[in-house]
Protein backbone atom coordinates (compact mmCIF):
# COMPACT_ATOMS: atom_id res chain seq x y z
CA UNK A 1 0.00 0.00 0.00
CA UNK A 2 2.93 2.49 0.74
CA UNK A 3 4.11 2.02 -3.05
CA UNK A 4 -0.06 3.10 -3.93
CA UNK A 5 0.36 6.46 -1.60
CA UNK A 6 3.48 7.11 -3.49
CA UNK A 7 1.16 6.50 -6.92
CA UNK A 8 -1.48 9.10 -5.52
CA UNK A 9 1.41 11.81 -3.93
CA UNK A 10 3.01 11.74 -7.35
CA UNK A 11 -0.19 12.01 -9.57
CA UNK A 12 -1.15 15.02 -6.93
CA UNK A 13 1.64 16.89 -7.82
CA UNK A 14 1.75 16.14 -11.64
CA UNK A 15 -1.70 17.67 -11.30
CA UNK A 16 -0.79 21.13 -9.41
CA UNK A 17 1.73 21.63 -11.94
CA UNK A 18 -0.23 20.80 -14.79
CA UNK A 19 -2.45 23.53 -13.38
CA UNK A 20 0.25 25.87 -12.96
CA UNK A 21 1.44 25.31 -16.66
CA UNK A 22 -1.86 25.94 -17.55
CA UNK A 23 -2.26 29.00 -16.27
CA UNK A 24 0.86 30.38 -17.65
CA UNK A 25 -0.67 29.11 -21.37
CA UNK A 26 -3.78 31.27 -20.45
CA UNK A 27 -1.27 34.52 -19.61
CA UNK A 28 1.15 33.83 -22.43
CA UNK A 29 -1.71 33.96 -24.75
CA UNK A 30 -2.90 37.41 -23.55
CA UNK A 31 0.13 39.23 -23.39
CA UNK A 32 0.74 37.87 -26.81
CA UNK A 33 -2.36 38.87 -27.96
CA UNK A 34 -1.49 42.68 -27.24
CA UNK A 35 2.36 42.29 -28.07
CA UNK A 36 1.36 40.42 -31.97
CA UNK A 37 -1.11 43.29 -32.20
CA UNK A 38 1.89 45.84 -31.70
CA UNK A 39 4.28 44.52 -33.98
CA UNK A 40 2.08 44.08 -37.04
CA UNK A 41 1.47 47.82 -36.64
CA UNK A 42 4.84 48.97 -36.19
CA UNK A 43 6.43 46.79 -38.87
CA UNK A 44 4.59 48.25 -41.97
CA UNK A 45 5.74 51.67 -40.80
CA UNK A 46 8.96 50.73 -39.91
CA UNK A 47 9.70 48.72 -43.52
CA UNK A 48 8.18 51.99 -45.24
CA UNK A 49 10.61 53.94 -43.65
CA UNK A 50 13.73 51.52 -43.92
CA UNK A 51 12.57 52.19 -47.56
CA UNK A 52 12.69 55.79 -47.64
CA UNK A 53 16.06 56.23 -45.79
CA UNK A 54 17.40 53.91 -48.58
CA UNK A 55 16.01 55.51 -51.70
CA UNK A 56 17.48 58.86 -50.16
CA UNK A 57 20.61 57.18 -49.69
CA UNK A 58 21.11 56.20 -53.24
CA UNK A 59 20.84 59.36 -54.37
CA UNK A 60 23.27 60.80 -52.05
CA UNK A 61 27.02 60.86 -54.16
CA UNK A 62 28.36 62.02 -50.04
CA UNK A 63 26.54 61.25 -47.13
CA UNK A 64 27.63 63.66 -44.56
CA UNK A 65 25.70 61.33 -42.08
CA UNK A 66 28.20 59.71 -38.77
CA UNK A 67 25.53 57.08 -38.49
CA UNK A 68 26.91 55.68 -42.15
CA UNK A 69 30.77 56.01 -42.29
CA UNK A 70 32.21 53.04 -42.49
CA UNK A 71 35.36 52.89 -40.30
CA UNK A 72 38.17 49.49 -40.10
CA UNK A 73 35.89 47.33 -37.37
CA UNK A 74 38.24 47.32 -34.72
CA UNK A 75 35.57 47.24 -31.34
CA UNK A 76 31.93 45.26 -32.40
CA UNK A 77 29.12 45.65 -29.99
CA UNK A 78 26.66 43.24 -30.39
CA UNK A 79 23.22 44.00 -28.87
CA UNK A 80 21.41 40.62 -27.90
CA UNK A 81 17.84 40.72 -26.93
CA UNK A 82 16.73 37.26 -24.67
CA UNK A 83 13.73 37.55 -22.43
CA UNK A 84 13.67 38.10 -18.07
CA UNK A 85 11.98 34.89 -17.57
CA UNK A 86 12.54 31.47 -18.61
CA UNK A 87 9.84 29.05 -19.39
CA UNK A 88 9.70 29.69 -23.16
CA UNK A 89 11.19 26.48 -24.62
CA UNK A 90 14.54 27.68 -26.60
CA UNK A 91 13.73 31.14 -27.34
CA UNK A 92 16.60 31.98 -25.34
CA UNK A 93 19.31 28.98 -25.75
CA UNK A 94 18.80 29.54 -29.47
CA UNK A 95 19.88 32.92 -29.27
CA UNK A 96 22.61 32.44 -26.61
CA UNK A 97 23.95 29.76 -29.66
CA UNK A 98 24.02 32.30 -32.31
CA UNK A 99 25.92 34.83 -30.41
CA UNK A 100 28.11 32.42 -29.56
CA UNK A 101 28.67 31.07 -33.05
CA UNK A 102 29.01 34.88 -34.46
CA UNK A 103 31.66 35.92 -32.22
CA UNK A 104 33.79 32.65 -32.89
CA UNK A 105 33.27 32.39 -36.54
CA UNK A 106 32.91 36.32 -37.32
CA UNK A 107 34.72 38.43 -34.62
CA UNK A 108 36.89 35.59 -33.07
CA UNK A 109 40.30 37.46 -33.81
CA UNK A 110 38.33 41.03 -31.47
CA UNK A 111 37.21 38.69 -29.30
CA UNK A 112 40.78 37.66 -27.90
CA UNK A 113 41.91 41.08 -27.84
CA UNK A 114 38.41 41.78 -24.84
CA UNK A 115 37.40 44.46 -28.42
CA UNK A 116 33.55 42.58 -28.42
CA UNK A 117 31.42 43.84 -26.09
CA UNK A 118 27.65 42.76 -25.37
CA UNK A 119 24.97 44.40 -24.27
CA UNK A 120 21.66 42.64 -23.45
CA UNK A 121 18.52 43.64 -23.23
CA UNK A 122 16.89 41.03 -21.09
CA UNK A 123 18.16 39.53 -17.85
CA UNK A 124 18.56 35.83 -19.22
CA UNK A 125 20.85 37.11 -21.52
CA UNK A 126 22.64 39.21 -19.20
CA UNK A 127 22.92 36.06 -16.61
CA UNK A 128 24.30 33.73 -19.57
CA UNK A 129 27.15 36.31 -20.55
CA UNK A 130 28.31 38.09 -17.82
CA UNK A 131 31.15 36.01 -16.86
CA UNK A 132 32.77 35.29 -20.16
CA UNK A 133 32.38 38.59 -21.99
CA UNK A 134 32.46 42.45 -21.81
CA UNK A 135 28.92 43.84 -21.29
CA UNK A 136 27.85 47.07 -21.22
CA UNK A 137 25.50 48.15 -18.51
CA UNK A 138 22.08 46.08 -18.05
CA UNK A 139 18.67 46.86 -19.46
CA UNK A 140 16.34 44.59 -17.56
CA UNK A 141 13.45 47.15 -17.60
CA UNK A 142 12.32 47.32 -20.90
CA UNK A 143 10.21 44.28 -21.22
CA UNK A 144 8.07 45.31 -18.15
CA UNK A 145 6.14 47.84 -20.18
CA UNK A 146 7.50 48.08 -23.53
CA UNK A 147 7.81 51.42 -24.93
CA UNK A 148 9.36 53.24 -27.85
CA UNK A 149 10.42 56.12 -24.84
CA UNK A 150 13.12 53.35 -23.27
CA UNK A 151 13.86 52.22 -26.46
CA UNK A 152 15.13 55.18 -27.73
CA UNK A 153 17.27 55.80 -25.19
CA UNK A 154 18.71 52.67 -25.33
CA UNK A 155 19.48 53.14 -28.69
CA UNK A 156 20.73 56.55 -28.25
CA UNK A 157 23.16 55.21 -26.11
CA UNK A 158 24.00 52.97 -28.90
CA UNK A 159 24.55 55.48 -31.53
CA UNK A 160 26.30 57.81 -29.21
CA UNK A 161 28.80 55.32 -28.67
CA UNK A 162 29.14 54.61 -32.45
CA UNK A 163 29.41 58.66 -33.03
CA UNK A 164 32.39 58.28 -30.54
CA UNK A 165 33.70 55.28 -31.95
CA UNK A 166 33.41 53.32 -28.89
CA UNK A 167 32.31 50.82 -31.27
CA UNK A 168 33.02 50.35 -35.28
CA UNK A 169 29.81 48.25 -36.09
CA UNK A 170 26.88 47.22 -33.94
CA UNK A 171 24.93 44.65 -34.68
CA UNK A 172 21.73 43.38 -33.12
CA UNK A 173 20.56 39.79 -32.76
CA UNK A 174 17.14 38.72 -31.72
CA UNK A 175 14.13 36.15 -32.44
CA UNK A 176 11.63 37.64 -34.99
CA UNK A 177 8.28 37.34 -34.81
CA UNK A 178 6.55 35.08 -37.63
CA UNK A 179 3.67 33.34 -36.16
CA UNK A 180 2.78 31.76 -32.60
CA UNK A 181 4.72 29.22 -33.04
CA UNK A 182 7.41 30.25 -35.05
CA UNK A 183 10.61 32.55 -34.86
CA UNK A 184 12.97 33.02 -36.53
CA UNK A 185 16.94 34.25 -35.27
CA UNK A 186 18.01 36.98 -36.86
CA UNK A 187 21.21 39.33 -36.79
CA UNK A 188 20.81 42.70 -38.37
CA UNK A 189 23.68 45.36 -38.86
CA UNK A 190 22.36 48.32 -36.93
CA UNK A 191 25.54 50.79 -37.22
CA UNK A 192 26.31 52.00 -39.83
CA UNK A 193 23.34 52.05 -41.91
CA UNK A 194 23.97 49.98 -44.94
CA UNK A 195 22.90 51.28 -48.45
CA UNK A 196 22.01 48.61 -50.54
CA UNK A 197 23.09 49.81 -53.74
CA UNK A 198 21.11 46.64 -55.79
CA UNK A 199 18.17 48.94 -55.42
CA UNK A 200 18.57 51.61 -58.37
CA UNK A 201 15.46 50.06 -60.34
CA UNK A 202 13.01 51.07 -57.07
CA UNK A 203 14.78 54.40 -56.87
CA UNK A 204 12.30 57.48 -56.73
CA UNK A 205 13.17 60.95 -57.18
CA UNK A 206 11.45 63.04 -54.14
CA UNK A 207 11.29 67.14 -54.15
CA UNK A 208 12.76 67.84 -50.94
CA UNK A 209 12.17 70.92 -48.59
CA UNK A 210 13.90 72.92 -47.03
CA UNK A 211 16.56 70.53 -48.16
CA UNK A 212 17.60 66.54 -48.94
CA UNK A 213 21.07 67.02 -46.13
CA UNK A 214 18.96 68.99 -43.26
CA UNK A 215 15.96 66.18 -43.83
CA UNK A 216 18.54 63.17 -43.97
CA UNK A 217 20.55 64.79 -41.08
CA UNK A 218 17.00 65.08 -39.11
CA UNK A 219 15.38 61.74 -40.21
CA UNK A 220 18.23 59.14 -39.95
CA UNK A 221 18.10 58.90 -36.14
CA UNK A 222 14.57 58.56 -36.16
CA UNK A 223 14.25 55.80 -38.18
CA UNK A 224 17.74 53.71 -36.22
CA UNK A 225 15.15 54.27 -32.95
CA UNK A 226 12.23 52.82 -35.11
CA UNK A 227 14.24 49.86 -36.19
CA UNK A 228 15.64 49.36 -32.77
CA UNK A 229 12.56 49.35 -31.22
CA UNK A 230 10.98 47.21 -33.93
CA UNK A 231 13.55 44.76 -32.79
CA UNK A 232 12.40 44.75 -29.10
CA UNK A 233 8.84 44.05 -30.25
CA UNK A 234 9.56 41.23 -32.46
CA UNK A 235 11.64 39.50 -29.83
CA UNK A 236 8.70 40.29 -26.91
CA UNK A 237 5.98 39.11 -29.38
CA UNK A 238 7.90 35.81 -29.66
CA UNK A 239 8.66 35.06 -26.37
CA UNK A 240 5.02 35.19 -25.74
CA UNK A 241 4.80 33.43 -28.72
CA UNK A 242 7.19 30.78 -27.51
CA UNK A 243 5.93 30.49 -23.51
CA UNK A 244 2.65 29.56 -24.80
CA UNK A 245 3.91 26.63 -27.16
CA UNK A 246 5.82 25.51 -24.26
CA UNK A 247 3.34 25.67 -21.71
CA UNK A 248 0.79 24.31 -23.99
CA UNK A 249 3.03 20.94 -24.35
CA UNK A 250 4.05 20.81 -21.01
CA UNK A 251 0.25 20.31 -20.21
CA UNK A 252 -0.04 17.80 -22.68
CA UNK A 253 2.80 15.87 -21.24
CA UNK A 254 1.51 16.18 -17.64
CA UNK A 255 -2.02 14.92 -18.57
CA UNK A 256 -0.37 11.55 -20.31
CA UNK A 257 2.03 10.98 -17.86
CA UNK A 258 -0.95 11.44 -15.24
CA UNK A 259 -2.88 8.61 -17.09
CA UNK A 260 -0.05 6.71 -17.43
CA UNK A 261 0.74 6.49 -13.11
CA UNK A 262 -3.26 5.84 -13.07
CA UNK A 263 -2.63 2.90 -15.22
CA UNK A 264 0.14 1.78 -12.95
CA UNK A 265 -1.94 2.87 -10.02
CA UNK A 266 -4.80 0.61 -11.18
CA UNK A 267 -2.46 -2.26 -11.72
CA UNK A 268 -0.88 -1.91 -8.26
CA UNK A 269 -4.22 -1.55 -6.65
CA UNK A 270 -5.32 -4.40 -8.73
CA UNK A 271 -2.92 -6.79 -7.65
CA UNK A 272 -2.59 -5.40 -4.08
CA UNK A 273 -6.50 -6.56 -3.90
CA UNK A 274 -6.39 -10.16 -5.57
CA UNK A 275 -2.81 -10.59 -2.73
CA UNK A 276 -5.58 -10.24 -0.29
CA UNK A 277 -8.18 -12.11 -1.65
CA UNK A 278 -5.76 -15.44 -1.92
CA UNK A 279 -4.45 -14.57 1.54
CA UNK A 280 -8.42 -14.65 2.43
CA UNK A 281 -9.03 -17.66 0.69
CA UNK A 282 -5.70 -19.40 2.46
CA UNK A 283 -6.84 -18.99 5.44
CA UNK A 284 -10.19 -20.36 5.41
CA UNK A 285 -8.92 -23.57 4.06
CA UNK A 286 -6.38 -23.80 6.66
CA UNK A 287 -8.98 -23.39 9.36
CA UNK A 288 -11.57 -25.63 7.07
CA UNK A 289 -8.06 -28.33 7.28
Amino acid sequence: MANLKDIRLRINSIKSTQQTTKAMKMVSAAKLRKAQDGIIRLRPYANKLKELIQNLLLGQQEIDSPYVKVREVKNVLLVVVTSNKGLCGAFNSSIFKLTQSIIQEKYSHLHKTGNVHLLCIGKKGYEFFKRTHSLIGENHDLFSKVSFKQTANVAEMVMQGFIDEKWDKVEIIYNEFKNVATQIRKVETFLPLEVQKTNHQNFVDYIFEPNKEEILTDLIPKILKIQFYKCVLDSNASEHGARMVAMDAATENASQLINQLKLVYNKERQAAITKEILEIVGGAEALNQ
